[in-house]
């Protein structure tokens, strides 16, 4: 299964423009959350570990300095995290690039996984992926008795 990634979702300045400039920084360009399950496809029970990175946007982006993180597993399941950070100082505080967390599918089914980066309850970037779980042990009728 692929991964797809998602542009930020609001709109936030991130100064110079440049539009339409193909020469442009990484640190210049949006930044873009990508998001992947490792494994993309198991048997029930299967354990998927799942990144999402946070990709160009300059390293001391404030919008995306110390989010909460949502992960929607698909399965009517949600993980949620939120640091305690340092209060932002421009110049030296750095956003973090990867998120990763881990989930246990019990039954079989295709699953879209979403992620979130929020301030405040509201969605601020987010990205998706999609893992395939067989019937296997965990699921009543699968596997081999």
């Amino acid at each position: 299964m692929k991964s797809m990634a998602l542009p930020l979702m609001c709109a936030l300045a991130l100064g110079a423009s440049g539009a339409g400039s193909d020469d442009r920084d990484d640190k210049d360009k949006k930044p873009k959350i990508s998001v992947k399950a490792n494994p993309t496809m198991g048997m029930s029970p299967a354990r998927i570990v799942a990144s999402a990175d946070l990709n160009g946007g300059a390293n001391d982006y404030e919008a995306l300095y110390c989010p909460a993180v949502a992960w929607e597993w698909g399965d009517d399941t949600k993980s949620t995290t939120s640091a305690d950070c340092d209060p932002y100082e421009a110049g030296k505080s750095e956003i973090k690039r990867r998120f990763t967390a881990d989930h246990v599918y019990r039954q079989a089914g295709d699953y879209r996984i979403q992620f979130r980066l929020k301030k405040k309850d509201k969605s601020i970037a987010g990205g998706s992926t999609s893992v395939k779980i067989r019937p296997g042990l965990g699921d009543p009728g699968g596997g081999t008795h």
